[in-house]
């Protein structure tokens, strides 16, 4: 028998949640203004949740459970402040959708953001409880055993990216629960339609994960059944399901009417959890009058919470350019670059051994990603001897899962952690978009600066040695589009281990562009990417280019600026030497694409009266055109010619054929052949 005051509490919350679902609705012209979604007939199971977590563990609610966060603590007010997007919304100052919280209260279960689009929470949920696994077998963990709790509806449950989660949170014995609520609908369809089983299952097809079907319309059940989950998950320590069958008794969202397309309402109604949870109190020692009080209380509450709510301020126009990032310790270059009696090493090596020296001083820091453990420590030897120095907790593989190596990121830095990670080449990170868009790189932004997400994503980019479709392709076009990331991509090894320094010490998400043709100087012309190796407190901020051979303003002789980075900051030296024209070419290597030191490079371009921007992607409709517009744009009354760009051919695809690929993307010839081209105009 569950003790009285629990249900009492519970029941509080239910009429609560009732109370506000028919005030919206009653409402509805004022609050559909923005989007929303109520817990409506999923009360039950989602109050049996939130009573009974810590505030040590973590919460990833999805956007119709409103209910669990009534459950754990939050107010009317609060969810309401975000129903109206206001100012004061407590979990993104007005810039996400209702019941998508993020919060980081101490009394209260954490709640990092997410975006709740169709299962894409149960990547950044099950990397906090990848987190906790790692803390704890590396004893660092300092809290009581805390649980990951994810919620989901049914229909997302088909999703490639929660096979993902599902497979990693069952290979690592990961301390997370699922609670699956089944309402029997996508949106218009149901699940006849598009679900060959049920969400329980579907999860036993995961050896380790223990799915439970249960009513979550009962109260009892749901109670203890979530209970037993619990405490087995806090002493066991491995992955549990519970698959949770509820009627929607209210609409999809406010935008899509039940009305417009459900035939099985009269059913649903059937099944209401709330009448059958006043009929399991008044069975249980509650008189009639006593549950009308509790009714009438929470619609009052209800109602005053909501007036107030109406007349909150609206965020400033002001606000809308707060918390894109969080602040960063690293803004100047510091510590040795070249070390008296150093010796030049190849740029692989100044990668690997900025995340040894890393590694070596924080235990918080570990590396994950294909092939990186120690076996081969990585396709390019990036990660060599890491995994044997650091342990397999430490550096360890993941499954062909790009999605789960970027979105985990989110659950780690959560708890603490700064994760470096790697997609093994640039090729393979389409999966990982969907994560890095919308999970990764809006974390800060939407969680009105909760969460930034700390971690670094290192990418081998770049044509090298008939590398061929698959393994050739630039891909900083896509990434740099998505805003709240930071973006390097150096040309040489002191570079690369100055900034991965900085973007260790980053409180935001960062991705590294690491050219496997500059790794080992192979590729003729690049002996400039080795280096004198920098001490191990060498960090270089985001936003500095580099101005790698400054001249002089002439006025007798022409002058170009070329704006380039990575392989193409050797195109253009090597084109320049050749020429015989280093007093005349002015190149800036800008190794960042992500903040971009626009300063630098005006500054040059107006000097020099003539530009070149250098890329290896194909040039069409790719960052290279856009600096080149900007450039134009800023400089046009300095320029003596249009600003050009020079990439890759614009075709589909790198051939494998070493002819076909030495067509197919720039070179020191071809930039030779540019530079004469922008000379003569």
């Amino acid at each position: 028998m569950i003790n009285k005051d629990i249900l009492k509490k519970a029941f509080r919350h239910l009429c609560t949640a009732k109370a506000m679902t028919e005030l919206y609705e009653e409402n509805f012209k004022v609050v559909s203004k923005y989007v929303h979604a109520t817990s409506r007939g999923h009360e039950v199971i989602q109050t049996a949740v939130g009573m009974q977590l810590l505030p040590q563990d973590y919460v990833f609610p999805y956007y119709r459970d409103d209910s669990i966060l009534l459950s754990i603590g939050m107010e009317p007010k609060d969810l309401m402040l975000q129903l109206f997007a206001k100012k004061d919304d407590p979990f993104s100052g007005g810039r996400t959708y209702y019941s998508h919280p993020s919060l980081r209260d101490d009394d209260k279960p954490k709640v990092p953001h997410q975006s709740s689009a169709t299962g894409m929470q149960a990547i950044p949920a099950t990397g906090v409880a990848m987190g906790m696994w790692y803390k704890e077998t590396e004893g660092i963990q300092d809290t009581e055993k805390p649980v990951v709790v994810c919620s989901l509806g049914d229909a997302c449950v088909t999703e490639g990216e929660v096979a993902e989660a599902f497979q990693m949170a069952v290979l690592k014995k990961l301390p997370i629960l699922y609670i699956v609520q089944d309402n029997g609908w996508d949106i218009s369809a149901n699940e006849k339609e598009t679900r060959a089983q049920n969400a329980a299952e579907y999860a036993r097809g995961f050896n380790g994960l223990e799915a439970i079907s249960i009513d979550g319309t009962n109260f009892e059940e749901s109670y203890s059944t979530v209970k037993n989950a619990i405490e087995t998950i806090r002493e066991e320590r491995r992955p549990m399901l519970i698959h949770a069958k509820v009627p929607l008794l209210n609409h999809h969202t406010s935008g899509v009417r039940m009305e417009f397309y459900r035939d099985d309402l009269e059913e649903a109604k059937t099944r209401d959890p709330f009448p059958k949870m006043k009929k399991y109190l008044a069975e249980n020692g509650f008189s009639e009058d006593e549950l009308e009080a509790i009714e009438a209380l929470a619609r009052v509450k209800v109602k005053e919470d909501y007036l107030e709510a109406e007349k909150a301020e609206d965020p400033s126009p002001e606000d809308l350019f707060t918390h894109d990032f969080a602040p960063t310790t690293v803004t100047e270059e510091k510590g040795e670059r070249s070390p008296e009696g150093g010796e030049k090493v190849v740029m692989v090596d100044c990668a690997l051994h900025a995340i040894e020296e890393i590694m070596h001083n924080d235990k918080t820091s570990l590396l994950y990603g294909q092939d990186v453990g120690g076996r081969l420590g990585g396709v390019f030897r990036e990660a060599a001897t890491l995994a044997q120095k650091f342990g397999d907790n430490r550096v360890f593989n993941t499954p062909i899962q790009e999605a789960f190596i970027i979105g985990s990121t989110v659950g780690m830095s959560a708890v603490g952690l700064k994760p470096i990670v790697e997609v093994q080449f640039a090729d393979y990170i389409w999966p990982g978009l969907n994560q890095l868009f919308t999970e990764v790189s809006r974390s800060c932004y939407l969680s009105n600066g909760k969460w930034p997400v700390s971690m670094v994503l290192r990418v081998p980019i770049g044509a090298y040695g008939s590398g061929g479709p698959y393994h050739s392709s630039s891909v900083e076009s896509v990434v740099t589009n998505i805003r709240g990331l930071k973006i390097a991509y150096p040309s040489n090894g002191a570079d690369l281990k100055g900034l991965l320094k900085a973007a260790y010490h980053d409180p935001n998400p960062v991705v590294i562009f690491e050219h496997k043709g500059l790794y080992w100087s192979k590729v003729p012309g690049t002996k400039g990417a080795t280096s004198i190796e920098p001490a191990a407190d060498y960090v270089l901020p985001f936003g500095k280019a580099w101005v790698l051979q400054e001249i002089w303003k002439q006025e007798e002789k022409e002058t170009i600026a070329i704006v380039t980075y990575g392989m193409g900051v050797h195109w253009a030296m090597n084109a320049s030497e050749e020429l015989g024209m280093q007093d005349q070419i002015e190149v800036i290597d800008l190794r960042t694409l992500a903040p971009l030191d626009e300063e630098t490079v005006m500054k040059s371009v107006k000097k020099c009266g003539k530009c070149l921007v250098v890329t290896e992607e194909p040039s069409n409709n790719t960052f290279a055109r856009a600096l080149s517009g900007k450039i134009q744009e800023e400089c046009f009354k300095y320029l003596d010619a249009p600003v050009m760009t020079i990439g890759s051919e614009n075709m589909p695809a790198i051939p494998l054929n070493s002819t076909l690929e030495e067509t197919m993307i720039p070179s020191t010839a071809k930039v030779k052949n540019k530079i004469e081209e922008l000379l003569a105009y």
